[in-house]
């Protein structure tokens, strides 16, 4: 029975990734289990310079989900290869960092030194506010997705991994800008946009009034873009959005994705990702598949 994958030229034990934002940089879960057993790890958001994040309250728990608004809180690109890369590479597992900023210019000077890194891969954030483009997000646009990912790709010789966000009219059409402009593979979805209130003081429960929607109410949703952009593009998918089991992962792979993520399901439980991959492997004895990615993309549309 084989479990390993090819994701954008990045080589897995299993198609189980932990999503950025959710896992840190694994210092808190490698309590629980060995990171080993993961296909990857996906790093929280990091960026040229420390971020401090927007003020609290940052996140509250939803039906089904949660709202953060955490505002890429990080300790910035040189504490991170002086100190948490070391940590990380202690484990047999691939490597994967989310790089964010507020400029094309951060992400270009970002990936330079992450290009030098001993890293597998860079998932670059185009959910970040553009501040040159009044705050809107870098992936809005067929136009700006290609515009960042085409300047990224002129100085990172690692797969190039773009994550889409969920806030357009238009997923397929986005994830075509990433392919054009050279990237290896797409990641969906990012967080949806999302409100909540407190009735009693008629303000919104979060600081920042809004912030990102994740978990297994945005599930349907990130399964239906994943099955649009599989048709669009020939790249490799990295699916995620409210998955928390074996079955959920399974269904994202059907759709189209080569690999998946798990973000909130690591707050519920953190063994989540450890029992995804052992029930993957249940399913596949059920089923009768020597080869996982003999089930990638086949759903069978009505």
């Amino acid at each position: 029975m084989n479990t390993r994958i090819n994701f954008a030229g990045i080589k897995m034990k299993n198609p189980v990734t932990v999503a950025s934002g959710t896992f840190g940089y694994g210092r808190e879960f490698h309590n629980f289990f060995d990171l080993s057993k993961l296909g990857g790890i996906i790093t929280k958001g990091t960026s040229l310079k420390p971020r401090s994040g927007n003020k609290p309250p940052r996140i509250c728990e939803t039906a089904s989900g949660i709202l953060n608004s955490i505002g890429l809180q990080n300790p910035g690109i040189e504490y991170f290869a002086q100190n948490d890369l070391p940590f990380l590479k202690k484990f047999d597992t691939a490597i994967i960092v989310n790089a964010c900023g507020s400029t094309v210019d951060e992400y270009v000077e970002l990936c330079k030194i992450l290009n030098k890194l001993d890293i597998d891969g860079v998932e670059l954030n185009l959910s970040c506010p553009n501040v040159k483009a009044g705050c809107m997000a870098f992936g809005n646009t067929y136009d700006g997705v290609k515009e960042i990912t085409s300047k990224v790709r002129k100085v990172l010789d690692k797969p190039l991994i773009v994550k889409l966000t969920p806030n357009v009219t238009d997923i397929a059409s986005i994830a075509k800008g990433a392919e054009d402009a050279g990237a290896d593979g797409v990641s969906l979805i990012n967080t949806l946009l999302g409100m909540k209130i407190d009735i009693h003081t008629r303000k919104p429960i979060l600081a920042n009034n809004t912030g990102g929607l994740s978990g297994p109410a945005v599930k349907p949703v990130a399964i239906r873009m994943v099955y649009q952009v599989s048709q669009a593009v020939n790249i490799p998918i990295l699916g995620m959005g409210g998955i928390i089991n074996g079955e959920d992962a399974i269904e994202f792979m059907l759709a189209g994705a080569t690999a998946i993520s798990i973000g909130a399901g690591n707050f519920i439980d953190p063994y989540t990702s450890i029992n995804t991959i052992s029930e993957i492997k249940n399913y596949m004895i059920k089923n009768n598949i020597e080869n996982i990615n003999d089930i990638i993309g086949k759903v069978q549309i009505n």
